[in-house]
């Protein structure tokens, strides 16, 4: 079998809102987040849904739980699901971290993560769904750097086209991660 992801990313924060980099700093939602939060719920709610896992920076686990408040599906935050470690840059200007995106492939941010590291992490997070939630649909809350490393793990994305030129918002994307995972990460 295999298992079926519905990814969506964090409601809008205040940061986002701002201009501001968050990355490993926990961000808030702002008002126009918390009405998202509760579209994606009345989006989902009939998707049969196993489980809800999110990233365990609070806006994440906000937007899971506007949009799922009763808790239903279960919500289970992983520590792999976090954004890229922007090291001094978190709580920085945003443009400045798009700008440096490209060179910080497989060189760390300052003080911070690359974002090979980040697809590392995701890949771990896909072999354990791959490993106890075979046959099941999956909704993943997380950050852009986890979206582009899904799209790089299961689509074959490149992940250097990936950050040199990210795909736009879209209300949710699809994946199937095949019950023989884990897949090699791809060059």
């Amino acid at each position: 079998m295999a298992v079926e992801i519905i990814y969506e990313t964090h409601s809008t924060s205040v940061d986002n809102e701002a201009g501001i980099a968050t990355g490993r700093l926990p961000g808030r939602l702002s008002e126009r987040g918390r009405l998202q939060a509760a579209a994606l719920g009345d989006r989902r709610r009939g998707d049969g849904l196993a489980a809800v896992f999110t990233s365990d920076l609070h806006r994440a686990v906000e937007t899971a739980r506007i949009a799922f408040p009763d808790g239903r599906p279960p919500i289970h935050q992983d520590i792999r699901l976090r954004e890229c470690d922007y090291g001094d840059l978190n709580g920085g200007p945003a443009a400045l971290v798009a700008a440096q995106r490209a060179q910080r492939i497989h060189e760390p941010f300052p003080g911070g993560q690359s974002y090979r590291q980040v697809l590392a992490a995701t890949d771990a997070f896909l072999h354990d769904l791959a490993t106890h939630w075979d046959g099941c649909r999956i909704l993943v809350i997380a950050h852009s750097a986890n979206r582009w490393a899904l799209e790089s793990l299961l689509a074959g994305a490149a992940l250097e086209d990936l950050l040199a030129a990210p795909p736009p918002w879209r209300p949710g994307w699809y994946y199937t991660l095949p019950a023989d995972w884990p897949a090699p990460v791809p060059g």
